[in-house]
């Protein structure tokens, strides 16, 4: 099935009037940042060699729009039609992933409905068979608890207490609830990949999921600049056996998807903006299997700001930036195919993730070692700016 990516789909709900930005690959040239402005694609190269060094300038907006938009490398419409990896034409653009040497990070178990499934993997040891009745008997001791607790209080840290009493207690409840977020390296700079492009499971995994999220940009000062969608795609087997397995059950080629463009805070777009946002997902398989949810950040647990908090500070430094994928409240539970299975992703699904602000990433699943390898890192990417006059 093609994506059908067009300007409609992909792009927000009003369009241009954003300050959005992205890369594209120029055939013959390599990646450019570019923005988006009345359906053409421009190139900032000149202005911002790369999307790290804008977001870590004075004004990054100010950059955007008094860039002289000289140089027009296609339109929104064209670069998005040849972004569909399955009908990609090498010889002319399309979009990548909208951040470049930003560390890629992310925040796991920030809301309560994914909080639970994260310990029915731990106690079902990544046997999505046994997952049912744990849910079940969780549901009966804890479910009811967590709604209302703030993490990090008073009132977290008694019910630990008690949870401990009745030896209910998981690593994920102390992350979930607990004073210190999860925040783990999702993948490496340059890694994740873009609208249109296959997304990657690991081969050896039968049961995993995506992860639909809102992702921060932020500079390397810990301000917040902006924020796209994203795709935390995860292998609740991996990680269910033993959350040792964390690194293997995230990052993998393919695994992180972002787009499809970064839309930066001005006065059309703040980050109540986000706190207010909700994402949809939807996933079409190829034996015409539908799965639809959505995911409100207003459920989440702890304020964004708070979790790009905890990831920078006086003890941890990120000096070209970094992104932070913000956790998901959607885990899907219903059955696919046998009866008590659960869900779990096939070869050739669509995953469609929107947000009336940030607009549409789409991507079609494939596995880690099929899909497109990742070859274009921080040297290559050295040698192509400095061979280009760009640095």
């Amino acid at each position: 099935m093609p994506l059908d990516l067009t300007p409609a789909l992909c792009l927000p709900e009003d369009g241009c009037a954003g300050t959005l930005i992205g890369r594209v690959w120029v055939p013959g040239e390599g990646p450019a940042v570019v923005a988006l402005r009345d359906d053409q694609v421009f190139d900032l190269g000149r202005a911002a060699p790369t999307v790290a060094a804008l977001l870590n300038g004075d004004d990054p907006v100010r950059t955007v729009r008094n860039a002289a938009f000289e140089r027009p490398i296609g339109t929104a419409a064209t670069i998005l039609a040849n972004s569909d990896a399955s009908r990609r034409e090498p010889g002319r653009p399309w979009f990548l992933a909208p951040i470049d040497l930003q560390a890629v990070k992310a925040a796991g178990v920030t809301f309560i409905a994914s909080l639970l499934e994260r310990v029915v993997e731990e106690q079902s040891r990544g046997d999505p068979a046994r997952a049912v009745e744990i849910r079940r008997s969780l549901g009966e001791e804890i479910g009811g608890d967590l709604g209302a607790v703030r993490p990090g209080s008073a009132e977290a840290a008694r019910l630990k207490e008690a949870l401990q009493k009745r030896a209910m207690w998981s690593q994920y409840l102390e992350v979930g609830i607990g004073p210190d977020a999860e925040i783990f390296t999702k993948c490496q700079p340059l890694a994740s990949v873009g609208v249109g492009a296959d997304i990657g499971l690991h081969p050896a995994s039968v049961w995993n999921n995506p992860e639909p999220e809102i992702v921060l940009a932020v500079n390397a000062s810990g301000h917040i600049v902006g924020a796209s969608l994203g795709n935390d795609v995860n292998l609740r087997d991996f990680e269910g056996r033993s959350a040792l397995l964390l690194s293997k059950a995230k990052d993998n080629n393919g695994s992180s998807a972002i787009g499809p463009f970064l839309r930066l805070f001005d006065d059309t777009f703040s980050l109540d903006d986000v706190r207010r946002t909700e994402v949809a997902l939807e996933v079409r398989g190829p034996e015409g299997y539908v799965l639809t949810g959505r995911s409100s950040l207003a459920m989440i647990s702890r304020d964004p700001a708070d979790l790009v908090g905890q990831a920078i500070g006086p003890a941890h430094q990120y000096p070209d930036g970094f992104v932070l994928y913000l956790g998901t409240m959607f885990a899907p539970i219903e059955d696919r195919d046998e009866p008590g299975q659960g869900f779990t992703h096939k070869v050739g699904d669509i995953v469609t993730i929107a947000s009336p602000k940030l607009g549409v990433l789409r991507n079609r699943v494939g596995t880690s070692d099929r899909i497109a390898r990742w070859e274009f890192g921080a040297v290559a990417l050295m040698h192509n700016l400095a061979g280009r006059g760009l640095l």
